[in-house]
């Protein structure tokens, strides 16, 4: 989720406000390297989908041969083309689209998919079009234009956007239903490139959602508002492009979905045997694990706290429920035999990046259990379609600068004043190794390995 969430701000961070205000310079550094991360993961389209650049051939894009100069003289060759995204208003008022049809027909547009969203004396239109290599996205601009467009908007697009809408809007309302972190992930592939925030209840006021937002939600332009299943306000903003009723109502409807749920948790886990030939078991956790967690909390030591949160650790454990929350991202949990708590992974959705934190009892460290967990949190970030994770640490913190090398991706390291950030790309798989390859995977002189 976003990083702009009152009292909550610094919990996103697993951190206490007391930490994030004790070293000045640490926090002038650290907020400056989170304003360059927004520069560069924007949320407007990107420069290069509408500067008017020529489009690349489609044997790099779309997979259609180039023509080639030794076919025939009585043959046509096959077009270049490219996959675009197209939305742009028109005049409610019979012929406005046909003449928009005709215009992109000029010039050799195939028109695949199109929606459309009334507006009352307007229309808008989205499109899925295949374009001719030939075209430029100034020329497919100033084509929709002369046809009487308007507000025109326009990206690339890819062979998943063939996917028509309502067997996507399908496919997301069962994401969202079999998990409750899954909800902004399909609130994003809905909409396309946003940012959604989740303000919770204002302290005191338990699951009521703040007076100023009605019980059917609030749609203003660029930004729509609705009340959280589990209270607060879930917020989306596209500054680039405002929103119509016609997405303000299906983004409505999958709210109303997992409110009618409730709390739900996928079930499944992973059994791993320790080298003394203990079994622990790593599956996912919510807020019905919070006392189980406060309890793991009380067992840690001060530095393994304050290496975790990165401040005083005196009330570490008020925001846990922020934590545990799936409206936030996802956790997976360490358990015993006996099912006590003994190590909590963090995956934070935090808008176009995805946080990682990880909590490993004393008494379990060194034993592989950190590894474990992120590789698992690094392959679900990858599922959810995310580009990049990365982890706010301390560089005295060897475990994890290990566990995220463990990871064998590519990594990025920023570093100022004892605060590390490490950011893995995820542009491949991370390498984990069958239980055969690998036999029993060696960690610090103990081993982790997988039980039949």
């Amino acid at each position: 989720m976003s990083r702009d969430m009152p009292d909550e701000k610094h919990d996103r961070r697993g951190r206490s406000p007391q930490g994030r205000s004790g070293g000045e310079r640490t926090a002038r550094f650290t907020a400056a390297l989170h304003s360059w991360w927004a520069r560069r993961h924007g949320h407007a389209p990107p420069a290069s989908d509408t500067d008017g650049g020529r489009a690349p051939a489609a044997g790099s894009r779309d997979g259609v041969p180039a023509a080639s100069s030794a076919d025939g003289a009585g043959r046509s060759a096959p077009l270049e083309s490219a996959l675009w995204r197209m939305r742009t208003t028109v005049r409610d008022e019979p012929g406005a689209l046909a003449a928009l049809c005709t215009a992109l027909a000029g010039e050799s547009v195939d028109i695949l998919s199109l929606q459309t969203h009334p507006l009352g004396t307007a229309t808008v239109d989205e499109f899925l079009l295949r374009v001719p290599a030939r075209l430029t996205g100034t020329g497919l601009m100033a084509a929709v234009s002369g046809a009487g467009g308007t507000d025109t908007w326009i990206e690339r697009a890819d062979a998943h956007d063939l996917v028509d809408a309502p067997t996507r809007m399908l496919g997301l309302a069962a994401r969202a239903a079999l998990d409750p972190a899954e909800l902004p992930l399909a609130i994003r592939k809905l909409l396309g490139r946003c940012t959604i925030r989740s303000l919770p209840a204002a302290p005191g006021t338990g699951r009521r959602a703040p007076e100023d937002v009605p019980v059917e939600g609030a749609l203003e332009d660029t930004v729509m508002r609705l009340r959280a299943p589990e209270g607060g306000v879930i917020t989306v903003e596209r500054p680039y492009l405002p929103f119509t009723p016609t997405e303000f109502a299906r983004v409505r409807a999958l709210v109303e979905l997992d409110a009618r749920l409730g709390p739900r948790v996928p079930r499944g886990q992973d059994v791993l045997t320790l080298p003394e030939g203990s079994d622990i078991t790593v599956s996912r956790a919510c807020t019905g694990d919070l006392e189980a967690a406060r309890a793991m909390h009380e067992r840690c030591s001060p530095e393994t706290l304050r290496l975790r949160y990165h401040g005083p650790v005196g009330d570490v454990d008020r925001y846990l429920n922020h934590l545990l929350s799936p409206r936030f991202g996802r956790t997976l949990a360490v358990r015993t035999a006996s099912g006590r708590i003994v190590g909590l992974g963090h995956l934070l959705w935090d808008g176009d990046e995805t946080e990682v934190a990880l909590l490993i009892e004393d008494a379990w460290q060194r034993r592989g259990i950190g590894g474990e967990l992120l590789a698992r949190l690094a392959a679900m970030a990858g599922e959810a379609g995310c580009a990049h994770v990365y982890a706010v640490t301390q560089a005295s913190n060897t475990g994890m600068v290990a566990a995220m090398r463990g990871l064998e991706l590519p990594l990025d390291y920023q570093i100022e004043e004892g605060t590390l950030v490490i950011t893995a790309r995820l542009d491949r798989e991370p390498a984990r190794r069958t239980p055969e390859e690998r036999g029993e995977q060696e960690h610090s002189g103990s081993r982790v390995g997988r039980r039949p």
